[in-house]
């Protein structure tokens, strides 16, 4: 052969290889198969490009690294893996593996690996050949099934829903069904004479009745019946089946058996209940009807209804107009102009009138409710009629009752400006007194030789914050007393405490306080008055200034967030400490151990913070003074 045809003959086996090998590499992708080749003597590992491309890398010429694709392995499959590779070196088992791989860029997915060891002469392995399959959507598929039918099966227990069927293959019954009809899955569904068995005697002909009727005609059929299981216990079940037709070829019948027997009781029950109803309509006068006031049809009214209008239940339903006739002349014009407005606007209506009873023409007062039906025809009502006579026969002597009410009230109203006038003047004397302070401050600034007027502007300006802020506490006091809604926002506790801190700065400097802030970081906001509880921490930091007055004085003021929800504010001072005699009435109103105190500051205060959510108490300290705590709630749920 001319060496010009032994080069063709090489390029065509060459252009084949190539092609074969392209044809290969695209089945395997198609396929999501790769191959591998492990030279056991040398250690190493040739990968096809679709095994690449599994383990979720780019393709690469050159053995791989059998230290990276170890790692790849998912952790908990690594040592499997490997010792069953080792096993199959030692046995001639061939390697079947189904395990996880973590692909680089997190994905996890399920390899099947199946291998071929080469062993020489001695029988020594040196080579294993073998394919990877990316079988995760399989898996997942199984998983799919695999859910799918454990939902069934729970779905089946919950309802008491058993499933069959029955075809040229035979019969199936689910787990379910072998317990509805207390029968043990390991004996097989039972035949057609073993079924007809389970069925109480007294059923028993209708239903053998029924199953030839299925055969013959190839029907349905949707029927309750009753069992008796093994056991002996009476059940009742509800039956459907349905034929299965192909092409139009009958194949067989499929259907559900319902264990009713609940349902059974709970409609003898019911019964019971509407017995023990009519029964409480009749002692309370209550009576329930449905009608469309269009055509004018009752298609229900209870006996106490027909009863309280003066009819006899007897005689059965009558026609709406039958039970309007008996509406006072006075108030039918009032009563069909309420129907009509609801017929129009299709809402309900809550009307009151006069009847005058058919039997013996009794004049009795009625109130009805009617509920429109969206659901329903058009004009379809439903409601209770209550006979209210007695109520009305009562208004008199509630009327001479609420007078006194009105008048009591108004004696609480006398009262109560009484309080109002004490709590204003407790609380506006300490903005006031705040305000006289910073005036003076800003006096002394300006009459400097040198005058500051920076600190004089802050003395004005602080001045101008207490005037404003007693304007507010006169609101924010008649509308506590006046039981008004707060004006809720959400408040920084933090912010608020360094607030007052800094608007209390003249009095802090002017009685040498020290003043430590113990303020926890990211404290949720509360939901809170904002004015109300600068009231609180005002009037507790100046009653701690005043009672460390000649003394060395430490004012201490921390917040924290408690494990229970609340927010934990602390007010401690080095003062005299809590009254030991009275100390558990230092929250009454109007008590005080001040001189020119008033009594209501720590009642209002206690109050304010028990309106929202909250709790506040004292405590002595152990060495000097006394720590007043309130806490806060800062869950939502508190404020919706």
């Amino acid at each position: 052969m001319a060496d010009e045809d032994v080069q063709k003959t090489l390029e065509e086996l060459s252009h084949d290889l190539h092609e074969s090998k392209a044809r290969l590499e695209e089945a395997q992708r198609i396929a999501h198969v790769g191959h591998y080749y492990w030279n056991l003597i040398a250690n190493r590992v040739i990968w096809s490009e679709e095994l690449y491309r599994i383990y979720g890398l780019s393709p690469q010429k050159g053995p791989i690294d059998m230290a990276m694709v170890r790692g790849m392995i998912h952790p908990e499959d690594r040592e499997f893996v490997f010792r069953t590779a080792e096993e199959s070196l030692q046995t001639e088992v061939r390697p079947d593996i189904e395990h996880r791989v973590v692909r680089p860029d997190g994905d996890v997915r399920t390899v099947h690996a199946l291998g071929a060891v080469k062993r020489d002469a001695s029988g020594r392995p040196y080579e294993i050949f073998g394919t990877v399959q990316d079988i995760t959507d399989r898996k997942r598929a199984e998983d799919v099934l695999q859910r799918t039918q454990f939902y069934l099966r729970e779905g089946e227990r919950i309802a008491h829903i058993g499933s069959w069927a029955f075809n040229e293959s035979g019969h199936y019954w689910s787990d379910e069904l072998y317990k509805i009809y207390g029968l043990d899955p390991q004996n097989g569904a039972p035949t057609v004479e073993q079924y007809l068995n389970l069925i109480h005697p007294e059923d028993r002909p209708a239903m053998a009745k029924t199953i030839k009727l299925m055969q013959e005609q190839h029907c349905g059929h949707d029927l309750v019946e009753r069992i008796v299981r093994p056991d002996g216990q009476l059940r009742y079940v509800r039956a459907v089946a349905i034929p299965v037709v192909e092409n139009g070829v009958f194949k067989g019948f499929i259907g559900t058996t319902m264990d009713v027997t609940e349902q059974e009781l709970l409609t003898q029950e019911l019964r019971q209940q509407q017995a023990y109803l009519a029964e409480a309509q009749s002692l309370t006068h209550i009576g329930s009807w449905g009608c469309n006031f269009v055509t004018g049809e009752n298609f229900h009214l209870s006996d106490e209804t027909i009863r309280m209008h003066g009819f006899d239940p007897s005689e059965g339903v009558s026609p709406f107009e039958r039970f309007f006739t008996t509406v006072h002349p006075e108030d039918r014009p009032t009563v069909r102009a309420a129907l009509e407005r609801a017929l129009r606007t299709g809402t309900d209506y809550d009307i009151e009138y006069r009847i005058c009873r058919a039997d013996d023409g009794q004049i009795r007062f009625f109130r009805s409710i009617g509920h429109h039906k969206p659901s329903g025809e058009i004009g379809d009502y439903v409601g209770t009629t209550i006979d209210i006579t007695e109520r009305k026969h009562a208004e008199e002597a509630r009327e001479k009752l609420r007078q006194l009410e009105a008048d009591l009230a108004h004696m609480n109203r006398v009262n109560m400006m009484g309080e109002l006038a004490a709590a204003l003047a407790h609380e506006i004397k300490q903005p006031i007194t705040a305000a006289v302070t910073n005036a003076g401050a800003c006096l002394r600034f300006l009459q400097m030789e040198r005058p500051d007027i920076l600190e004089a502007r802050e003395a004005a300006s602080g001045t101008a914050g207490c005037a404003t802020r007693a304007a507010e506490i006169i609101d924010r006091v008649r509308a506590l007393f006046k039981k008004t809604a707060p004006q809720w926002e959400p408040v920084n506790i933090n912010e608020l405490i360094r607030e007052i801190a800094l608007l209390l700065q003249n009095e802090i400097r002017r009685h040498s306080v020290a003043v430590h802030l113990g303020l926890a970081e990211n404290l949720p906001e509360v939901m809170a008055d904002r004015v109300q509880l600068q009231q609180v921490l005002m009037n507790l930091m100046l009653n701690a200034i005043e009672a460390m007055q000649g003394v060395s004085a430490h004012l201490e003021i921390n917040s924290q967030q408690t494990d229970d929800g609340q927010l934990l504010i602390a007010v401690s001072d080095t003062g005299l400490g809590l009254p030991t005699e009275k100390a558990d009435q230092i929250f009454d109103a109007f008590f005080t151990t001040k001189p020119q105190g008033t009594g209501m500051g720590l009642a209002i205060s206690r109050s304010i913070v028990e309106s929202h959510g909250g709790r506040l108490w004292a405590s002595s300290n152990s060495g000097r003074g006394a720590t007043f705590r309130f806490t806060l709630p800062y869950e939502e749920s508190q404020r919706t």
